[in-house]
């Protein structure tokens, strides 16, 4: 049928975008832990490619229900696609952050100790973004589930961060540093926040019923 061909095609381009999403997770985070100001501005300019491929499916999506009258299991797996869409393209936005901040103190001496705790957190963000698409791509309740307990390692991971952070902030030369790396550690831990809405988005698309992981809310917005 039209309709299955159609959904195919979007779901074959938002998982594109998904890995495009996965490269700019990995070289944001590989240019703030070598300060490679280069690799920095190749991730701001690969956004625009993310960007593109956002408006393409979002475009797409909106002809589909324009032009065809979805049944029910079809109309959820295109409004899962949608959010799953906008919280792609806000990870690539994320990593655009990454990279501009770690432009911005590439001069800087980092503190070892939080750069760690940062590549680490990094490094957490992107599994989590993996498995949340490959989740959704196996229909995988289970898989999205997992995102939870991932999410958690991140947390705690930022936990370390905030108390290494206290000494560091006393250190003058290191408090530019460590003011910019307060963001760049709330951007990663948003990466993950949307890698498990999109695992929601999973549960909602096989259970017919939209619940939230956790008891915290993760809004769609920045």
């Amino acid at each position: 049928m039209a309709i299955d061909e159609a959904l195919d095609r979007i779901e074959a381009q938002l998982q594109e975008e998904g890995q495009r999403v996965l490269s700019a997770v990995r070289g944001a985070i590989r240019a703030l832990q070598e300060r490679d100001v280069e690799l920095a501005d190749e991730v701001i300019a690969f956004d625009d490619e993310i960007d593109q491929l956002f408006l393409g499916i979002e475009g797409s999506i909106q002809a589909l229900l324009a032009l065809q009258t979805p049944v029910a299991r079809d109309l959820r797996l295109l409004l899962a696609m949608l959010h799953i869409n906008l919280l792609l393209e806000r990870s690539g936005d994320g990593c655009v952050t990454v990279a501009k901040l770690s432009k911005l103190v590439s001069d800087a001496d980092p503190d070892p100790a939080l750069s760690g705790v940062l590549v680490e957190m990094g490094d957490r963000a992107e599994e989590m973004v993996r498995v949340a698409l490959d989740s959704f791509s196996r229909r995988d309740l289970a898989g999205a589930e997992s995102l939870v307990e991932l999410d958690e390692l991140i947390d705690r991971a930022n936990r370390r961060f905030v108390e290494r952070l206290v000494d560091v902030m006393a250190e003058p030369s290191l408090r530019e540093w460590g003011l910019r790396m307060v963001v760049v550690a709330r951007t990663i831990e948003r990466i993950g926040d949307r890698a498990v809405d999109i695992g929601e988005q999973t549960a909602y698309l096989l259970t017919a019923q939209f619940r939230e992981f956790t008891d915290a809310s993760h809004p769609v917005e920045s």
